[in-house]
């Protein structure tokens, strides 16, 4: 039986569908992302899991137990939100315990499963400032623990990174990660975020215009997208229509043919082998530790990514060289 199952959920405003059919379960102990741009319906759909959003129509059990209309306070549900929401008159230690003074724990319990969680969160020392005092990815650890501290059967993240810079944002997550494996906590994250979703999820939820449209590992979802919405929402992908597929391979496709640049391999002019032809480079892009080339071939412009070797083995625009693409690396997609 699944940890967590989400069935046939909708929410409505009149005539405004924010989602519809949505139907998922969660293993206890996985992490589970809910992917997608702004305005998609995944952080509505977090809050009605969580009871703050009354959901239209659907059902929501845990455990078995049917939680649909269960208070949000009943459900054994944490939840960090991206504002941090913490009370400014409040110290950090005080913050924290907010849960469990309202579910009238004794004092020493208190004591002691909020200083449990500071370390937890790598908080010692800061229990007596208050948020103002603290940097931001310092107030989301607050947050984080404040969620943690009541033991929650499910805890729910709510693009909690989403306002930090990129390095404490990398840090952070790689902490959340690891506190919410060793705890074996069962856990939904939403997130705008490939590189995010890619990096810390079990499996992943593509959600586009109110519906999931796909679901599976991070590595299923990348290099076998299902739609062409999920081939250009994660990452860079060429996407070849059916003329020039046909030109390209000779391959009829339906709908678009779905490449992704670092599956390209680049080979000297004079090299040659299955599934090669010839192209020219018009220009290139720098991206850390990738090169990224736009290569024209027959007509058609493609995203060519290779590892950065360093200045002295860069191409220059002009340059002909000679693509290859092996059959296994393409994807049709609609």
């Amino acid at each position: 039986m699944s940890f967590v199952e989400v069935s046939d959920f909708a929410k409505h405003y009149g005539d405004s569908r924010i989602f519809d059919q949505i139907d998922f379960h969660v293993a206890q102990g996985e992490w589970v992302t809910l992917l997608g741009p702004s305005g998609c319906g995944k952080s509505t759909l977090l809050r009605c899991i969580a009871g703050l959003t009354e959901v239209s129509s659907g059902s929501l059990r845990v455990e078995g137990e049917d939680l649909t209309n269960t208070a949000p306070q009943k459900r054994g549900i944490g939840m960090v939100f991206q504002s941090y929401a913490l009370f400014p008159n409040m110290t950090v230690a005080e913050n924290i315990a907010f849960g469990l003074k309202m579910q009238r724990c004794r004092r020493a319990e208190v004591r002691q499963r909020v200083a449990e969680v500071i370390q937890l969160v790598e908080l010692t020392g800061k229990e007596q400032q208050y948020p103002q005092q603290l940097s931001g990815g310092q107030c989301q650890r607050v947050a984080l623990a404040r969620a943690l501290v009541v033991e929650p059967r499910i805890l729910l993240l709510d693009e909690p990174l989403s306002a930090l810079d990129a390095r404490i944002r990398k840090h952070l997550r790689e902490q959340l990660r690891d506190i919410q494996t060793r705890l074996h906590l069962t856990t939904i994250f939403v997130t705008h975020d490939q590189e995010e979703a890619m990096t810390l999820s079990d499996r992943i939820f593509v959600m586009n215009q109110g519906r999931i449209v796909q679901q599976g590992s991070a590595d299923t979802v990348y290099t076998q997208p299902a739609t062409e919405f999920v081939a250009r929402f994660m990452g860079s992908c060429n996407l070849l229509d059916a003329e020039q597929s046909q030109r390209l391979f000779g391959r009829q496709v339906k709908g678009h043919l779905a490449i992704r640049p670092e599956s390209i391999n680049l080979l000297a002019n004079h090299e040659s082998g299955a599934g090669t032809f010839d192209g020219i480079v018009l220009r290139r892009q720098l991206l850390g530790n990738v090169i990224r080339y736009q290569v024209e071939t027959q007509g058609a412009l493609l995203l060519v990514d290779r590892l950065n070797p360093g200045s002295h083995d860069l191409l220059e625009s002009g340059t002909r060289i000679k693509l290859q693409i092996h059959q296994q690396d393409m994807r049709e997609v609609h």
